[in-house]
C-alpha cells in the first residue's frame, strides 16, 4: 500500500482547521450546546512532556464527538500566565515577566496545536493581558461593593446595607460580618463621620483589609497559599516559610460556606472530591464556652462540638499564635514558651494537622475555670490547635478524644472519663458517645441530649451559647510580588480604600527597577516612580494572588471579546456552566472552591443566570514517568546491561529515555550524550546493553521526561492521542511506556490499506455490506458512543483493533462501511480520519459529519454454539438456533455422531441444557 505519511497530513489538517476555522464557537440559540473546558494551564519554561496532554486528548474526543452528535460545541484554551516562575526568572535576569512568559506561551500553543487539539483559539484568553484582568479588576470591585444578607441567603449591594443602617442601624441585619462588629442604632450610624463609616462598613464588604496570620516567604518575598507550602517550606523552590501577621486583603468566602457545601449534592462530581470540599469547608455545630484565667481579668473563649463532655476537661490549650499568650504566660515559663512558639509558628496549619503522632507543647504556668465545675485546670500551648478554626482555644477533654488523650499521656495530665463503658478501658477514646457518667446534673444523659442540656445550662447562666463553626477562613487574597494583576483601590488622606472608577479599569502594572522588594520592605510595586493616582493618592502595592485570574476564565471564553461587558447575558444564558470539566486533584480545595464562591456571587448580583460553574467534574490520574537506569562498573569506565549487573561491582545511573527502545540502550546516542561516555566500553546481553527501569514523577534531573513532541516527530500526533487514551483509564495513573505505541501505529497503517492499495490507488467500493461487515461495525458504533459517554477511552481503543482487524480479514472496502468507521474513529484520531473522509470525496470537515445511528439488528445473533459437556469434559461444540426450545436442543444433541460415541450406547441419567450457554450430559 502507500505509505502513510502522518507528517504530511498531519500539518495539512492542522492548517485547514485553522484556515477554515473550523471549530470556532458562536451563540447559536437553536441548537444544543455542550461546553468542554480543560483546567487552565499555567505555561512552564519547559513545555509539556506527555503526561500533560492526558486530559486534553479526553476532552478533545468528547469534543469532536458531541460535535457530530449534532451539539454547538465551546471548547476553548487559554492561560493562567501570572506565576511566580516567571517573576523568579526576572529577579534573576532582569528581563520583564511579560517576556518570559510571551516566549513560554508560544512553546506551549505549538505543542497544543500539534496534538491536533479542536480548540476555538479565538476564544483564547491570559491572565497577564490587560483587557483581561481589567475584568478581574472590575470582580473585585463589585465584591468590594457588597455584602452578604444572610436573610436572602446572597450578595446584595453595599448600598442597601448603607440605607437600612441609616433607617434602624444594624441591630436587625443579619449578615456576615467580623466576629468584633458592634451593635448600633440609626442615631449612631448617622452621627458618625465619613470616615468612621468606612471604617465599620469594611467589616461587612465581601473583600476587605485586614491583619490576617500568613505564610510568608522572605526568598521570594511573598505570602504563600497553604496549599503552597509543604513541610514549612515553599512548594516552589523550597524556601523556607514563617508564619506572620500581615496587613492583607481578604475575601469573605465564608459567607458563602453552607451554600458551597449544600450544593455539592446538585453536581456530578466524585464521591471523593465532594468529601475533600466539605471536609475542607469543614462545618460542625457546637457550643461557644468561656473560660475565666485564674488570678487574671481575661477570659477565653472556645469553641466545642461536645459540650457535654465539659465535666471531662483536664486542661485547656491555646494555638501557637493567640496573641494572648505573652500576658497569659508567667515568668519562670517565659523562655520555654517563647522558643516553643517561635517552632511552631513556622510550620504550616496543614502539616500540623497532618502530624497526628507527634506530641508537644509547653504549660504557661496559668490557670483557668472550668465554668460547669468550677475546677481549676492548668493551661498549655500545642500546636495541634490552629489560631484560625474556633477561637484559637481548645478545652481538652483526653477521655474522649484521641489528640487529646495522647497530649495527657505525654505530659502526665489527669484523664477524667465521663462515657460509661470508659471506667476500664486503657484507652478511654475507643467509646466516644454513650451515657454520661462523673458529669454532674448530665449524669445519666445520652451524649445527644446531654450536649443539649449543657448548651441551654451555659446559655442560661451566661457563659456559653450555641454556635455554628466552619474550618475554612477568609481566603488571603494579596501577595507581595510584581507579577500579578494590580488591586484597583487607592488611598486618600483619609487612610480608607478607595475603589478606582469602573471606566478608569485596567489599572496595569508600572515599570520598575527591579521586581524585588523596596528597602523598606514594601511589595515591588513600590518601587514604581510617580505611581499614583489622580498624581497625588497612594495605589494598594500588593498584587492579586495566583487563583484570582483562575477563578472566573470559565466565564469570560464565553465572550472573549466584548470589551464592555465580562459576559453578555445572552451569551452567559446560552453557555451556562461547564458540562464537562477535566483536570487534576490538586486543584480540590483551591481553585474549585474559589471558583465555586465567584461565580455564586456573580450569580447573585445577576451577572450571570447560573449559580454552580462546574455540572461535571472528571480527575484525570497522573502519567508517571518511566525511568531508565544503566550500570557503570565502579571505578571502571565500562557499563554493564541489567541481567548481568549482580555479576559486577556496580552504580546506578539514569539514562536518557529518549535514547532507550523497550529497555534498550542506543549505546551510539548514549556516547554522544556526555562526553564521559564517548569512550566507554560495554558488557552486552545477547546483543544489547538492557537497562532497568523505575515508575517515578517524571523530572528532568531523571532524565525520564518525554515530550509529546518527540513522539509526534517519531510516530504521529493520532498515535500518540490513541496511545495515550490504550493505557489505562482516564481517572488512575499510570506509567509511561512505549512498549505498545507501536501496535497502535501499525493499527493506523492497517487502517490506511483498507482504504488505499500499495501504489497509492483507492480501494473503496460502492457495493453493499454483508451481514458480518454490518454486524462488526455496529459493534464498534454501540461500543465506542458508549465509551465516551463513559469517558472510558481506553476500551475504545482496543475496539477498533478488534474492528480493523475483522474487516482486514474480510476484506472489506465497502464504502458504506468505512465511511461510518472514519466519523466513530475521528474523534480519537482526527487527522488520518480527514484524509480518509476527503479520498473518499466528501468535502469539509469530518467533524461536521452525523455520527452514525447503532442499529442493534445489526448485531443480533440468530444462532449460538454450544459447548457440549460429557461428565463435566467439553467434548463438541454445536450450532442451534435460538428460537431451539431446551427439549429440541437435548433431542438433537443425543444425536449428535461425536456425543454418541461419548455415550457408548449408554442412556444418560441426566442432561441439563442452559440457554445461550451450555448443554451438560452426565452419564
Amino acid at each position: 500500500m502507500a505509505e502513510y505519511n502522518h507528517k504530511t497530513i498531519e500539518h495539512k489538517w492542522q492548517n485547514y482547521w485553522a484556515q477554515h476555522k473550523v471549530f470556532k464557537a458562536e451563540v447559536t440559540p437553536d441548537k444544543p450546546k455542550y461546553y468542554v473546558l480543560d483546567m487552565f494551564p499555567y505555561p512552564s519554561g519547559s513545555g509539556l512532556h506527555v503526561g500533560h496532554p492526558l486530559g486534553y486528548i479526553a476532552s478533545d474526543i468528547v469534543s469532536r464527538y458531541k460535535r457530530n452528535k449534532g451539539f454547538n460545541v465551546l471548547h476553548p484554551m487559554g492561560f493562567d500566565a501570572f506565576g511566580l516562575p516567571a517573576e523568579q526568572y526576572a529577579i534573576q535576569t532582569g528581563q520583564h515577566p511579560a517576556i518570559t512568559t510571551e516566549q513560554n506561551l508560544k512553546r506551549y500553543k505549538d505543542q497544543l496545536k500539534g496534538i491536533g487539539l479542536s480548540y476555538d483559539w479565538e476564544k483564547e484568553v491570559q491572565t497577564c493581558d490587560p483587557k483581561y484582568y481589567k475584568w478581574t479588576q472590575w470582580i473585585f470591585s463589585k465584591l468590594f461593593d457588597s455584602w452578604y444578607n444572610k436573610d436572602t441567603d446572597k450578595a446584595e449591594p453595599i448600598d442597601s446595607l448603607i440605607t437600612a443602617f441609616a433607617k434602624n442601624g444594624n441591630q436587625k441585619i443579619n449578615a456576615a460580618c467580623d466576629d468584633d462588629t458592634p451593635s448600633f442604632d440609626a442615631a449612631h450610624w448617622n452621627s458618625l463621620s465619613e470616615i468612621d463609616q468606612a471604617e465599620l462598613l469594611l467589616k461587612y464588604r465581601l473583600t476587605y483589609p485586614a491583619d490576617a496570620l500568613v505564610n510568608w516567604c522572605p526568598e521570594l518575598g511573598t505570602v504563600l497559599a497553604n496549599d503552597e507550602v509543604k513541610d514549612g517550606f515553599s512548594e516552589r523552590g523550597g524556601f523556607p516559610v514563617e508564619r506572620k501577621k500581615m496587613r492583607q486583603w481578604m475575601m469573605r468566602i465564608t459567607a458563602y460556606a453552607d451554600r458551597l457545601v449544600e450544593n455539592l449534592g446538585k453536581l456530578n462530581w466524585s464521591e471523593s472530591m465532594k468529601d475533600m470540599q466539605t471536609n475542607w469547608i469543614g462545618k460542625s455545630y457546637g457550643c461557644e464556652l468561656d473560660f475565666k484565667v485564674v488570678n487574671k481579668d481575661i477570659t477565653l473563649t472556645c469553641f466545642t462540638t461536645r459540650p457535654d463532655t465539659t465535666f471531662g476537661v483536664s486542661y485547656m490549650v491555646l494555638a501557637p499564635e493567640h496573641e494572648l499568650i505573652p500576658e497569659l504566660t508567667t515568668n519562670a515559663q517565659k523562655e520555654e514558651v517563647d522558643a516553643y512558639v517561635q517552632k511552631a509558628i513556622n510550620r504550616s496549619e496543614r502539616e500540623r494537622q497532618a502530624e497526628v503522632k507527634t506530641v508537644s507543647g509547653v504549660f504557661t504556668g496559668s490557670y483557668v475555670t472550668n465554668p460547669f465545675t468550677n475546677e481549676q485546670v492548668p493551661l498549655w500551648i500545642a500546636d495541634y490547635v490552629l489560631a484560625g478554626y474556633g477561637t484559637g482555644v481548645v478545652m481538652a477533654v483526653p477521655s474522649s478524644d484521641d489528640r487529646d488523650f495522647r497530649f495527657a499521656t505525654h505530659f502526665s495530665l489527669p484523664v477524667n472519663r465521663v462515657i460509661e463503658g470508659t471506667e476500664n478501658l486503657e484507652d478511654p477514646t475507643e467509646i466516644k458517645h454513650g451515657k454520661m457518667i462523673n458529669s454532674g446534673f448530665i449524669t445519666g444523659m445520652d451524649s445527644k441530649d446531654a450536649a443539649m442540656a449543657a448548651t441551654e445550662h451555659a446559655e442560661k447562666e451566661g457563659f456559653g451559647k450555641a454556635k455554628i463553626n466552619y474550618r475554612l477562613r477568609d481566603a488571603v487574597f494579596s501577595r507581595q510580588r510584581y507579577w500579578g494583576e494590580p488591586v484597583p483601590i487607592y488611598f486618600a488622606e483619609d487612610g480608607i480604600p478607595h475603589l478606582i472608577p469602573e471606566n478608569e479599569l485596567p489599572l496595569e502594572l508600572p515599570p520598575v527597577d527591579e521586581y524585588l522588594p523596596t528597602a523598606s520592605g514594601e511589595p515591588p510595586l513600590g518601587r514604581a516612580t510617580n505611581w499614583l493616582y489622580k498624581g497625588k493618592y497612594p495605589y494598594e502595592l500588593t498584587t492579586m494572588p495566583g487563583w484570582a485570574g483562575s477563578s472566573w476564565y470559565f466565564l469570560r471564553y464565553m465572550d472573549a471579546d466584548n470589551d464592555n461587558e465580562l459576559v453578555s447575558p445572552e451569551a452567559a444564558a446560552y453557555w451556562n456552566s461547564v458540562d464537562l470539566y477535566i483536570g487534576g486533584t490538586e486543584h480540590a480545595t483551591g481553585h474549585l472552591l474559589y471558583s465555586r464562591f465567584w461565580n455564586m456571587f456573580l450569580y447573585d448580583r445577576g451577572i450571570i443566570s447560573h449559580e454552580e460553574p462546574f455540572q461535571k467534574l472528571v480527575n484525570q490520574g497522573m502519567i508517571q514517568g518511566r525511568s531508565n537506569t544503566v550500570y557503570k562498573l565502579k571505578n571502571e569506565n565500562t557499563f554493564v546491561s541489567v541481567g548481568l549487573k549482580d555479576q559486577y561491582d556496580t552504580i546506578e545511573l539514569y539514562a536518557d529515555v529518549n535514547m532507550v527502545h523497550n529497555d534498550k540502550l542506543d549505546i551510539e546516542a548514549f556516547k554522544d550524550w556526555r562526553s564521559e561516555y564517548a569512550d566507554a566500553k560495554f558488557i552486552l546481553e545477547e546483543g544489547e546493553l538492557k537497562c532497568g527501569y523505575l515508575v517515578e514523577k517524571m523530572s528532568k534531573s531523571k532524565y525520564n521526561t518525554v515530550t509529546p513532541d518527540a513522539m509526534i516527530e517519531k510516530y504521529g500526533a493520532d498515535t500518540l492521542r490513541m496511545y495515550e487514551m490504550f493505557l489505562g483509564p482516564i481517572e488512575l495513573s499510570k506509567p509511561w511506556n512505549t512498549h505498545g505505541i507501536d501496535g497502535v501505529a501499525k493499527f493506523l497503517r492497517k487502517l490506511w490499506g483498507l482504504f488505499v492499495d500499495a501504489d497509492g490507488n483507492l480501494l473503496v467500493v460502492d457495493e453493499k455490506a454483508k451481514a458480518e461487515e454490518y454486524k462488526i461495525l455496529h459493534k464498534t458504533i454501540q461500543k465506542v458512543e458508549h465509551d465516551i459517554e463513559n469517558l472510558s477511552f481506553n476500551t475504545s481503543v482496543s475496539e477498533f483493533m478488534i474492528c480493523v482487524n475483522g474487516l482486514t480479514q474480510l476484506k472489506c472496502h465497502k464504502k458504506e462501511i468505512l465511511e461510518k468507521l472514519l466519523v466513530v474513529l475521528s474523534p480519537f484520531a482526527p487527522h488520518i480520519s480527514e484524509e480518509l473522509w476527503q479520498k473518499l470525496g466528501n468535502t469539509g470537515s469530518i467533524i461536521h459529519a452525523t455520527y452514525p445511528e447503532f442499529n442493534e439488528a445489526y448485531i443480533r445473533e440468530d444462532e449460538y454454539e454450544f459447548p457440549i459437556m460429557v461428565n463435566g469434559k467439553m467434548r463438541t461444540k454445536i450450532k442451534f438456533a435460538l428460537d431451539k426450545t431446551p427439549a429440541e436442543i437435548q433431542a438433537a444433541t443425543l444425536e449428535n455422531e461425536v456425543v454418541k460415541k461419548w455415550l457408548d450406547g449408554k442412556a444418560p441419567k441426566k442432561v441439563i441444557v442452559v440457554p445461550k450457554k451450555i448443554v451438560n450430559i452426565v452419564i
